[in-house]
């Protein structure tokens, strides 16, 4: 076999293979004994039939065009290891010249991914939020934990907002109830908002007993975005009752004896939460300055490819988990579509780009991802998606997807190597030490979708 290489742009080649006829043996031979178990031709037992016979009955075209289709996959991995090629996604191919035992000649195009250059990055500087915990901060905190232990008890007065009431709820479009518009003894905080738009309004001044029509856009079930007319029926009101500020809700709340102690538990959790949100701040910015300081060509199919998977993902996924179609999404959003359009594509470059450098830069510093860090990450993933270690495990080992967990890692490696050579400074001046966080926030990469992971053959 041979083989050429024509580049035809910075992330798309051209490979011409040339395969004399008896290298295609292995592959007729294969093709003959399939067709063998597939057909039957009278006075010969099955698997039997001589190749002379298929020739005839079903002609030489069909044994051949068997025979390449199973030999074109090994030809174009040939070619595309002999060339040292990182290919992405599936190739075009077309068959140039195809001779009865003589030739077969055919070219392949498929994308590439593009050579990159990285630069001196130890000179990026970037700025981050300082780490300020403010005493309203925390009073706040440890209000909201105040909030968490209210108790409530009946009363007999109007509703009045923060109070707990039980209602039953009634829906209905165009004068029919629904017939998942009917909910009897749900517990509501007025004011909350985690109900239907205008309930607040509707129960305010009703009493146990008392009810209110009113209309509104459901979010969900089978009326979703539909304008509806809503009964609610107040069957209880609640006052909600706040414990005392003192030691003894310290005692109740958390395993301190005072407040003062609980305080400053919380004003440290807050300087935690805000150090992992300043490394994080950090990350996203220096990334941005390198992506700034390397060009990367960016595949054109592949980009398709990731703006539909991202597109898809939104409207089949995160989307319809909460009953909403793209148009609805957009117009809460107040978006057009094509604004939408150009942020996914947008978007999608970016990552592409990420994943590219990121890559690049594993290479060149010769990162490698050991098992404990493999573990940390998947169990750091599974934490996300809800499924325990052991589901997720077995899950990413039946897709094929362990390739891709350490990619992640590695890319995030990679990142962490660029951030500890940058210069960080607060919004003080002060120079920032991120290496207590790193470990924390060195996956916060955002993956592509699997095109632009791994090679794929024809």
């Amino acid at each position: 076999m041979k083989s050429a290489v024509e580049t035809l742009n910075p992330t798309r080649v051209r490979l011409t293979v040339e395969v004399p006829f008896e290298e295609l043996k292995d592959s007729l031979d294969a093709a003959y004994k399939k067709i063998n178990q597939q057909v039957t031709v009278k006075g010969f037992r099955k698997g039997k039939i001589p190749a002379r016979v298929i020739d005839q009955r079903f002609g030489r075209g069909a044994v051949l065009e068997e025979a390449v289709n199973d030999a074109l996959p090994k030809f174009y991995t040939e070619a595309v290891n002999e060339a040292e090629l990182n290919v992405l996604g599936q190739p075009e191919v077309d068959i140039t010249e195809l001779k009865d035992n003589e030739t077969l000649n055919f070219t392949a195009e498929v994308d590439v991914r593009p050579s990159i250059e990285i630069p001196d990055y130890s000179g990026i500087e970037v700025e981050v939020d300082a780490i300020e915990v403010s005493d309203e901060d925390v009073d706040k905190a440890v209000e909201e934990l105040r909030e968490r232990f209210a108790s409530t008890s009946p009363v007999e007065r109007a509703a009045e907002d923060g109070d707990v009431v039980t209602i039953d709820l009634e829906a209905k479009v165009e004068g029919e109830v629904l017939e998942d518009g009917v909910a009897s003894g749900v517990s509501y905080t007025i004011g909350s908002g985690e109900l239907l738009e205008g309930i607040d309004d509707a129960v305010k001044g009703l009493e146990a007993g008392g009810e209110a029509t009113f209309t509104s856009e459901l979010k969900g079930g089978s009326a979703a975005g539909k304008e509806a007319e809503v009964t609610v029926k107040v069957t209880q009101v609640a006052a909600r009752e706040l414990p005392s500020l003192d030691d003894d809700f310290a005692q109740l709340a958390s395993e301190f004896d005072t407040l003062d102690e609980l305080k400053a538990d919380s004003r440290k959790r807050l300087e935690n939460m805000k150090q992992y949100d300043q490394a994080t701040q950090a990350q996203e910015r220096v990334l941005e300055k390198l992506l700034e300081l390397v060009e990367v060509p960016v595949p054109e199919k592949l980009l398709a490819d990731e703006i539909q998977t991202r597109t898809h993902n939104l409207e089949h996924h995160q989307l319809g988990q909460m009953g909403l179609d793209l148009d609805k999404y957009l117009e809460i959003q107040g978006k057009s579509r094509e604004e939408f359009d150009a942020e996914t594509k947008e978007q999608a470059e970016k990552g592409i780009k990420t994943q590219f450098v990121l890559d690049e830069l594993v290479n060149k510093e010769k990162l490698n991802v050991n098992q404990e860090e493999l573990t940390e990450h998947l169990m750091r993933r599974a934490q996300s998606s809800g499924m325990s270690p052991d589901q997720f495990a077995q899950a990413v080992v039946e897709g094929g997807q362990v390739p891709m967990l350490v990619g992640e890692v590695a890319r995030g490696k990679a990142l962490a190597v660029v951030v500890e050579a940058a210069t960080v400074k607060d919004t003080n001046g002060e120079v920032v030490d991120l290496e207590d966080e790193e470990d924390e926030t060195a996956e916060t990469v955002e993956p592509t979708s699997d095109a632009s992971e791994e090679k794929t053959e024809a």
